[in-house]
C-alpha cells in the first residue's frame, strides 16, 4: 500500500497526540537529537491540546502513524523559542514554527521528508505567515557520539529554499542519552520566506 499523506488541525489532532509522543521517543533517540525521551517527559511537551492553528501532517502506512511533522504559530511555542527571535529585533507574530519532524527509518529516501515542507507551507500560506521557520540541533564535526554515517541535512534544507538565520540560536534542555542529568543544546533557525 502507498503511504498516505494528511494534514489535521483542531479535534482531529487528538488521534495523533499518542503517536507523535512515540515517533518522538523513538525518531529524536538517534543521531544528532539523542533524546532519552520516557512518556513522562513527553508529557510535560506535547500532550496538552495543541495551540489554535497548529498542523500535525502525518505519513500513514496502511493506517498506522509512521511519520509526523507538525506546525503553528511560533507564538504558540515557549518563551525559550520566542525569545532568540525577539532578541534579533524580529517579530514571532510573522513566523509559522515546524516543529517535530519524525520519520521511521525505513521509511526515509523516499519522498516523505519533501511532502511534510510542502504541507507544513501550504499550511503557513493559508494561515497568511510571512516566514517559516525551523530549528536543527547543533552538535560538533568531532563530536564522538557522531555515527560514522551520519550525513548533515542541510542540502536537503537548502534545497526547500531555507537558509540558516545568522546570529539566532535557541538554547533547550532535554535528557540526553548517556547521560544521567539533562543536557544544555544550541539549536540553530533555519527560514524562509513564504
Amino acid at each position: 500500500m502507498a503511504i498516505q499523506i494528511i494534514t489535521v488541525t483542531g479535534a482531529g489532532m487528538a488521534p495523533f497526540l499518542r503517536p507523535l509522543e512515540s515517533l518522538r521517543i523513538e525518531v529524536f533517540r538517534a543521531w544528532p537529537y539523542l533524546y532519552d525521551g520516557s512518556p513522562k517527559t513527553e508529557g510535560e511537551f506535547n500532550l496538552h491540546p495543541p495551540a489554535e492553528g497548529v498542523a500535525f501532517v502525518v505519513a500513514l502506512d496502511d493506517g498506522l502513524p509512521v511519520g509526523m511533522a507538525t506546525c503553528g504559530p511560533l507564538t504558540a511555542e515557549t518563551a525559550a523559542f520566542q525569545a532568540p527571535f525577539i532578541a534579533a529585533g524580529l517579530n514571532p507574530a510573522e513566523f509559522c514554527y515546524f516543529g517535530e519532524s519524525v520519520l521511521r527509518p525505513a521509511y526515509r529516501g523516499q519522498g516523505i521528508g519533501v511532502a511534510f515542507f510542502a504541507a507544513r507551507e501550504a499550511q503557513a500560506r493559508m494561515a497568511g505567515f510571512a516566514v517559516a521557520a525551523f530549528c536543527s540541533v547543533r552538535r560538533a564535526l568531532d563530536d564522538p557520539r557522531r555515527p560514522p554515517d551520519a550525513a548533515p541535512l542541510d542540502g536537503f534544507w537548502r534545497k526547500r529554499g531555507y537558509a540558516p538565520l545568522p546570529g539566532v540560536a535557541c538554547a533547550m534542555t532535554w535528557p540526553e542519552v548517556g547521560n544521567p542529568s539533562p543536557v544544555a543544546n544550541l539549536l540553530d533557525v533555519w527560514t524562509k520566506r513564504l
